[in-house]
């Protein structure tokens, strides 16, 4: 019987110790995973229609390609695409030249700097530390910049663009003296507390889109998480989501990664990177379609924050509901055609042009990069209503016309 007792109190201290170990390892994972193996990710799902069959995709497929190599023919797109219906991917492509000057051709894999669309990484960051009770968005700025001269703007403010601040990409150019040295976020801070740049008006009282609220907001970032924002994003973002081709700029930039893009002018000439570039917060994320393609995919589940408080970044805060198109945090806010709502986000920087528009409602997504800023996404408006046509009745009607502009 002793022998009997010692075997099980074997087993139950074994037990004990696997238990403490399966614990252990879900807490360093990082992982939203509970015990019993249950996933708290909590996809959000949706029907998807008979209509939805691999051989529409396959012809939806064929349309695309179609249209995105006229517009590349005739209306010079430079760039990727990838398109998704209902989760599933129905068609991506790659066209033209990575660098004309190198005659290296782009593919699905090559990054590009994302401009303002990287704002959504930095409105992201800021509701993963809201979760984590670090900070509260009604937090004044005093609370991260006590000089700070402006009074009254809180980072709710500066997620929906109400702060009236002034830009720092016009000011700093007449008080950043040497442009050979790289202005950083530190420096935009440290700017406005010295030189108090007037600012464009009162905040909360109205719109006006801001590149240094979201510059301000990075910082709030390394403030409260006490690490370099690149390294946030990074760490709690990108590679959690499996990111791999996806970064933020940096002076070495093109030795720490792959296949990057060059930006150039709509005459094809190359651009340069200048003191700006290293600002980072309202740009400076460089992905691929496929990466965002995963950014996408991420937000109908948990894993970075719950559908409660994403649903908030898609809720529009202007003043004025007289305009058809809103602003939530990181995210614009607008119909479709179809009578959908899309949240997408638009950028321009240093001849990148970048597109990303997501219909929550049927989960599809529109998902485009240039490094040849030449006028060719003003056939965007085109692209959205072959893919939400104003009634489906008309869709057939609306892809013929289309496809048979392509055709031409």
């Amino acid at each position: 019987m002793a022998f009997l007792r010692e075997q099980y109190l074997l087993l139950r201290c074994v037990t004990a110790s696997i238990f403490c170990l399966f614990l252990l390892g879900c807490k360093e994972s990082g992982k939203k995973t509970t015990l019993w193996g249950k996933d708290e990710d909590s996809t959000q799902k949706i029907a998807v229609p008979a209509s939805f069959t691999a051989d529409s995709i396959q012809k939806l497929n064929r349309q695309l390609d179609s249209v995105f190599k006229h517009f590349h023919k005739r209306r010079g797109f430079n760039g990727t695409v990838l398109v998704t219906k209902y989760d599933q991917v129905v068609y991506k492509g790659a066209f033209g030249m990575a660098d004309f000057y190198k005659k290296d051709s782009l593919t699905v894999e090559t990054a590009f700097q994302l401009a303002s669309v990287s704002k959504q990484f930095t409105a992201m960051a800021i509701m993963m530390l809201k979760e984590e009770g670090k900070l509260t968005y009604e937090d004044s700025l005093q609370q991260y910049f006590p000089n700070f001269p402006y009074k009254g703007i809180t980072i709710r403010q500066l997620l929906t663009h109400q702060s009236g601040l002034s830009n720092y990409t016009y000011f700093s150019d007449k008080l950043w003296p040497d442009r050979n040295k790289a202005l950083t976020n530190q420096d935009v801070v440290n700017l406005m507390v010295t030189h108090q740049p007037k600012p464009y008006f009162k905040p909360n009282t109205r719109f006006d889109y801001s590149n240094t609220g979201y510059s301000l907001l990075a910082s709030i970032v390394e403030q409260v998480s006490e690490m370099p924002f690149a390294n946030f994003l990074r760490e709690r973002i990108f590679d959690p989501l499996e990111m791999t081709h996806t970064f933020t700029y940096s002076p070495d930039l093109l030795t720490l990664t792959g296949k990057v893009a060059t930006g150039h002018t709509r005459f094809r000439q190359k651009r340069t990177t200048d003191y700006l570039d290293t600002v980072l917060g309202d740009k400076g994320v460089y992905s691929t379609v496929e990466d965002l393609y995963k950014w996408d995919q991420a937000l109908y589940t948990q894993k970075l924050v719950t559908h409660e408080t994403l649903h908030e970044a898609f809720t529009g805060t202007r003043h004025d509901k007289k305009q058809k198109e809103d602003y939530g945090f990181g995210w614009r806010i607008r119909p479709l055609e179809n009578g959908d709502t899309a949240v997408y986000h638009g950028g321009l920087w240093h001849g990148y042009s970048t597109y990303l528009l997501r219909n929550p409602k049927e989960h599809s997504a529109l998902i485009i990069l240039s490094n040849l800023p030449n006028g060719s996404f003003s056939y965007l408006q085109e692209i959205r209503k072959f893919l939400y046509p104003a009634h489906p009745d008309s869709a057939t009607a609306e892809h013929k016309k289309v496809v048979a502009s392509a055709s031409r």
